[in-house]
């Protein structure tokens, strides 16, 4: 191919994300806020890395952002060692980051003002996800811009939507959480009745999983709930952050969201457990501790 990309934020998500970039024929260089993880990924899947933000940008026809929140990304757009600052002229800019959608408008109209264009491309899949090159993104951004990006999100992603203009694909990602965060509910619920009432877990989801209570929650995490491990998977600590933007969005509108809301505060309780970067499954763990089941 020989296009130069950059990734930028190599977290359990990004990591893989620059991986398959570069195993699929990209020219790939990232950078990391902790330089040893840069390091790290080098040595795996060569490539370069670089020491700054702009440093990685530097002659990229395609700049990928993977970090934490508002703030983190803002700090490697912005300043002397932030990416528009050596961004090239044409360069398509995509923010994967779970992000606010006033951000994704802000940086639509920075990265036009460094005549570069812009996608604000939130992802879904987690890290087993991430790790197989089968997540699923929501885009916001100009359907140009989306057609020029195919080859570079075909390399992670499995299903790629574009949703309207800059903005959105943050907007569908809220709902893709508040979904989530709902359905883990009802799964904690309904396998802690199933514990009470003696019931196997393997022949329970056996049963109901692949009918109208089905979910990928269900199949992928009953067992795991079950046995009351939660060391792996998307972290409390983001779940929340990503709620607190949904709610705070669905204010702006006028938007109800009561169960979501206290599925936040739940998760709060989660983190004052010791929890904070346990699944999201783990939602469970309120309803064990309540019940005396709790075991750890």
């Amino acid at each position: 191919m020989g296009q130069r990309c950059s990734f930028i934020g190599l977290g359990v998500m990004g990591y893989p994300m620059a991986g398959h970039l570069q195993q699929q024929g990209f020219d790939v260089c990232v950078y990391n806020r902790t330089s040893s993880k840069a390091e790290q990924w080098v040595n795996e899947y060569q490539g370069c890395r670089a020491d700054t933000p702009a440093q990685a940008a530097a002659d990229a026809d395609f700049v990928m952002v993977c970090v934490g929140n508002d703030d983190d990304v803002r700090s490697v757009f912005y300043g002397e060692d932030g990416l528009l600052a050596q961004l090239k002229s044409g360069a398509i800019v995509i923010d994967h980051t779970t992000a606010s959608a006033d951000l994704a408008r802000e940086l639509d109209t920075a990265v036009t003002q460094h005549q570069g264009e812009f996608l604000d491309a939130p992802v879904s899949g987690g890290q087993a996800g991430a790790e197989k090159g089968i997540l699923t993104t929501m885009v916001g951004g100009e359907q140009a811009t989306f057609d020029k990006a195919q080859p570079v999100l075909n390399c992670y992603a499995k299903k790629i939507v574009r949703m309207g203009e800059a903005g959105k694909g943050q907007l569908a990602k809220m709902v893709n959480q508040v979904c989530i965060a709902n359905v883990i509910q009802g799964v904690a619920e309904g396998l802690h009745l199933a514990r009470k009432v003696g019931l196997d877990p393997d022949a329970l989801v056996d049963a109901i999983g692949a009918g109208a209570a089905g979910s990928w929650q269900l199949v992928n995490r009953y067992r795991t709930m079950w046995d009351q491990e939660y060391d792996h998977g998307f972290a409390v600590d983001w779940m929340r952050k990503d709620l607190g933007i949904a709610i705070a969005e669905a204010n702006r509108h006028g938007a109800a969201l009561p169960s979501t809301a206290m599925i936040d505060q739940y998760y709060a309780e989660v983190q004052s457990l010791g929890g904070s970067r346990w699944d999201t499954s783990s939602l469970m763990v309120r309803l064990d501790k309540l019940a005396g089941d709790w075991e750890k």
